[in-house]
């Protein structure tokens, strides 16, 4: 009897969290109450609405506006509401359709003909007459796109346009300085009210994943007009959930769209949770413990402390969880480095570049330091060891080597460090994990070449300003892959240019590298037939790329993420790409008699 009455007592403070959860994420105004109804509410499938599903970054959003997003923080935020065209399955990281209802493509490979999906409606918001969100049309993803070819500030996703959609150069080249082209982008068409054609200056194969990427995501003209530069923090999309309420550098809250246009495979209205709330703790302890206290129901990232009794403690229970966790572990397309600027008065210098790069123990790093948190040492090149197809073994990068370290300051004109000048190593904490290893860097870098660095720790936010401006020596990144394949890590090589201008945004060229043999072999992996052509074209690019050491990598990560067993459907993958469109929180009742089932 004794535990009939606690399940049920279990059922009941379940439900009544959800309720106080929903009071908090809808407010209490009757009407808002009858349209969403709160608790959780069994759906076809086994499935349940309702609920909040509560997660954790540990950096602040720069900004939510589509073409100016550079950050995977932000991008993590924007992608639940915004749409692009397609997007990606979360399961296997393969393009699908998402906006587009139907395409083709000529024989030539250069045009593109997209039919829309009919009666998908943006977000209702001030921005509309009467507030209420008008359907989308071919019109808006014409609009979307000339943003993209349109020279602004907060445009940092050209590059997705650049050189291959007809006219966008000339578009782009005459929007500079705010003037308005009196012409229109050549290769965007609008052929219909659901139809619309690209027309590209060659093929290129990955098209669809750049319609996929967070330029790609559709936004109403009437928002930014409204809006303008407030829509960094001002979302109006079509994606599952809405912008309710952001609390600046402390949390984000989205609510279910009442209007959303996918049902699942057994017919349900998506998206299944009453919203999402996302938290921004920084400290890697804290959200660690906030999530064993049961108030956030995912981890992505583990403390560094805590890894290895974490691991001891999965590895002995059979079922492959953790008491009443679940654990998600597998490579990750990350690769963690820091970028040296190549046109900063030291690091222009290739024999320091080297000479970094060899006197760092990698290995070190990860046993001693993280404790093994991350897939392997950053021996090789920037692409991590996530794609099957492409061998990052044939690159050749920098192990530890004193004797090399030594040679090349020497030759750099430093022998022993002797009158090496300051350099700061600008990072962001995300909890300690890099304040740990750039404090054993310095300490390497001490021991090996007899040469002191400065630690500056600042914002993500401030991390990425550094970068587009130039405004730096020597940075902590890490590069996830934004859609699946090595390109999204070389292309942060590519320019055309030689020189570049003292605070000029070269973004994505971060560490303002530039050697044409790479730009050579980079541009024929792009034009390749085929998956074999453009691998070898790349691999020879890249090895080019590390000869120079305009970066120095340190490892490739692994993800390892932590859910509590009511989140369902919410697999991981290597690019953490997270829809939360259907995934479902079981009644805590449930998950207890699916175990006497068992």
């Amino acid at each position: 009897m004794r535990n009939k009455l606690s399940d049920k007592a279990a059922y009941l403070l379940r439900f009544v969290l959800y309720l106080l959860a929903f009071i908090a994420l809808y407010g209490c105004s009757p009407s808002q109450r009858q349209e969403e109804p709160s608790g959780p509410r069994e759906a076809k499938g086994s499935r349940f609405y309702g609920g909040v599903l509560r997660i954790n970054e540990t950096e602040y959003i720069k900004t939510l506006y589509p073409p100016a997003i550079v950050d995977v923080y932000s991008y993590r935020v924007a992608n639940h509401i915004y749409e692009g065209l397609f997007k990606f399955d979360q399961t296997n990281m393969e393009v699908v359709k998402s906006l587009a209802d139907t395409f083709e493509i000529d024989p030539t490979q250069t045009i593109y003909t997209f039919q829309l999906k009919k009666g998908v409606f943006f977000h209702d918001d001030p921005a509309f007459e009467g507030g209420k969100g008008r359907e989308f049309t071919a019109e808006d993803v014409k609009y979307c796109f000339t943003q993209l070819c349109t020279q602004s500030p907060n445009n940092q996703s050209f590059h997705l346009f650049d050189g291959i959609i007809k006219g966008a150069k000339e578009y782009y080249n005459a929007s500079a300085g705010g003037k308005k082209p009196d012409f229109e982008v050549e290769g965007i068409k609008v052929l219909g009210k659901y139809t619309i054609q690209l027309l590209l200056e060659r093929p290129y194969s990955l098209l669809l994943s750049n319609l996929a990427r967070s330029g790609g995501f559709i936004f109403p003209r009437e928002a930014y007009e409204k809006y303008g530069n407030e829509m960094k923090f001002k979302a109006v999309g079509t994606g599952p959930f809405i912008l309710k309420n952001i609390d600046d550098n402390n949390s984000i809250t989205l609510k279910r769209n009442p209007n959303y246009h996918r049902k699942d495979r057994f017919g349900n209205q998506l998206p299944l949770l009453d919203g999402v709330y996302i938290q921004f703790i920084r400290e890697k302890r804290t959200e660690f413990f906030e999530f064993k206290k049961g108030n956030l129901d995912m981890i992505y990232r583990l403390p560094t402390d805590y890894i290895i009794e974490i691991l001891e403690e999965a590895e002995s229970d059979p079922d492959g969880g953790i008491n009443k966790y679940t654990l998600q572990r597998e490579p990750e397309t990350q690769t963690q480095f820091y970028s040296l600027l190549n046109i900063h008065p030291v690091f222009k210098n290739v024999n320091v570049r080297k000479a970094f790069s060899f006197a760092i123990d990698r290995k070190e790093i990860l046993d001693r330091v993280l404790n093994g948190e991350g897939y392997e040492a950053g021996l090789y090149g920037l692409t991590p060891p996530s794609f099957r197809w492409y061998d990052i073994h044939k690159i050749k990068g920098y192990d530890f080597n004193k004797d090399s370290a030594l040679y090349y300051i020497a030759k750099a004109g430093y022998p022993m460090g002797r009158n090496f000048p300051p350099v700061t190593l600008d990072l962001n904490p995300e909890g300690e994990r890099h304040t740990l290893v750039a404090t054993e860097v310095q300490r390497q870098l001490k021991e090996v070449l007899n040469i002191d660095i400065d630690l500056n720790v600042v914002t993500h936010s401030d991390i990425t300003d550094k970068c587009l401006s130039g405004n730096y020596a020597m940075i902590r990144l890490s590069w996830v892959a934004d859609f699946p394949s090595p390109e999204n890590f070389l292309w942060i090589f590519y320019s055309k240019q030689s020189t570049f201008k003292a605070g000029e945004n070269t973004y994505p060229n971060i560490p303002r590298y530039y050697n044409p043999k790479f730009n050579e072999n980079y541009e024929k992996a792009l034009a390749a037939p085929n998956i074999e052509e453009q691998t070898k074209y790349f691999q020879a690019a890249e090895s080019i790329m590390m000869q120079d050491a305009p970066i120095i990598v340190l490892w490739y990560d692994e993800c390892y993420r932590l859910l509590q067993q009511h989140v369902e459907n919410l697999p991981n993958n290597p690019m953490q790409y997270r829809d939360f469109s259907e995934v479902y929180l079981k009644p805590k009742a449930t998950n207890i008699q699916n175990k006497e089932v068992k």
